[in-house]
């Protein structure tokens, strides 16, 4: 599964989901000798489009990083290792930790209705936040629409005219999930499953009405401070990234062709909790290193965390309480998620065992082989 951001299609979803064919047959995973055919991925992604690549592997030999391309396609300044990133979808894992920990407080329950946090919010053309519980949010199996498949929010935020016009608006959360409540539900709680950028929206608010602060409050004070992240934050309404970083670009269309935009600087209160949070590849193999092996959650919410939901037509992957299962081609099995916004694609990724991690950025949203950079670096293919 690659959860990342074309920006092709109006509706097509920045924070989205798309699915990868099955897993192969098992071949041996490589050695530590060397990280060759993750250089390789890394390389043929820039030919192919992508205008820089950074990427960083953790594992019991060390660290080791690499970049090709550029970081900046005016001046040729190259990616840095050290670049941060807008990281996406990335976020719901964050967000998820949060909520699991609250629960182990015994704060609140996963299988409290969303009314009960948020009265009234989730209602209208069929939604109904009475049968919707925060799991189900958590697993996106609550049915609940995702606000940026609404054409008019992908015409406003996503393509080249309303991006240009739009790119500075702040939207709130309630604005956001009101997106989503124009439209039909896409299923009844609990019969399917469908990435929805909505019910991570709503699990940030949850957060808030549970402990009094906004959820960026208590990542940053439950996850962020603890671990030392000191290259991830919360922007919220900080249209610019931190330095050291490297220009975003996007096609801002329906097609992968046409001119190339610099879309480095937005407002990411359109992503809220289901997206806004910009990190570096060193933070985010600590943070999911940390996670697996149970430095945030007690062993029950962790297990709770790891119970999946199969997708259809994704046998090789399994989505979890904002944690993604993929079985790679060699049959290595990497915990972690995926995530895009405007002008950059990510993926943090690690075995179960948190002795190997992968965390990487494409600076550009309409081209490259993410899982590519998977295989090669779990694989050696």
């Amino acid at each position: 599964m690659s959860v990342r951001t074309t920006l092709v299609g109006a509706t097509t979803l920045v924070l989205s989901a798309a699915l990868a064919g099955p897993a192969l047959a098992a071949a041996p995973a490589p050695g530590a000798a060397g990280h060759s055919a993750t250089r390789r991925a890394v390389e043929a992604a820039v030919e192919a489009g992508v205008p820089g690549v950074t990427a960083t592997a953790k594992d019991t030999h060390g660290a080791w990083s690499t970049t090709a391309g550029v970081g900046n396609r005016a001046t040729g300044a190259p990616r840095s290792a050290d670049d941060r990133y807008r990281v996406g979808s990335i976020t719901k894992t964050f967000v998820a930790t949060v909520l699991l920990q609250l629960e182990a407080e015994g704060r609140l329950s996963l299988d409290d209705k969303v009314e009960k946090w948020l009265p009234g919010v989730v209602h209208g053309h069929g939604h109904d936040g009475r049968a919707i519980t925060v799991r189900r949010l958590l697993n996106h199996t609550s049915g609940i629409f995702n606000y940026t498949a609404d054409e008019d929010f992908g015409r406003t935020y996503f393509l080249a005219d309303g991006f240009l016009r739009h790119r500075y608006d702040t939207l709130t959360p309630a604005q956001l999930v009101a997106v989503a409540m124009r439209h039909k539900p896409d299923f009844a709680p609990g019969t399917s499953w469908n990435y929805s950028n909505t019910n991570y929206v709503l699990a940030g608010m949850v957060i808030r009405s549970v402990t009094g602060h906004s959820y960026a409050q208590e990542v940053t004070r439950r996850v962020i401070d603890p671990l030392k992240l000191t290259g991830t934050s919360l922007p919220g309404t900080r249209v610019s990234v931190p330095r050291p970083s490297s220009r975003a670009y996007s096609k801002l269309a329906e097609t992968t062709t046409g001119p190339t935009y610099d879309v480095t600087k937005l407002n990411p209160s359109l992503a809220s909790s289901a997206g806004e949070m910009i990190s570096d590849s060193a933070d985010l193999t600590r943070f999911y290193r940390a996670l697996l092996r149970g430095r945030l959650l007690p062993a029950k919410q962790l297990k709770e965390m790891k119970t999946t939901v199969r997708i259809e037509g994704a046998p090789n992957i399994g989505y979890g309480l904002g944690l993604m299962d993929r079985t790679l081609s060699c049959g290595v099995h990497v915990w972690g998620h995926d995530g895009g916004i405007h002008g950059s694609s990510s993926v943090a990724v690690t075995t179960a065992d948190g002795r190997h991690a992968l965390a990487f950025n494409f600076n550009g949203d309409w081209a490259g082989d993410s899982d590519a950079v998977m295989e090669g670096e779990f694989c050696g293919t």
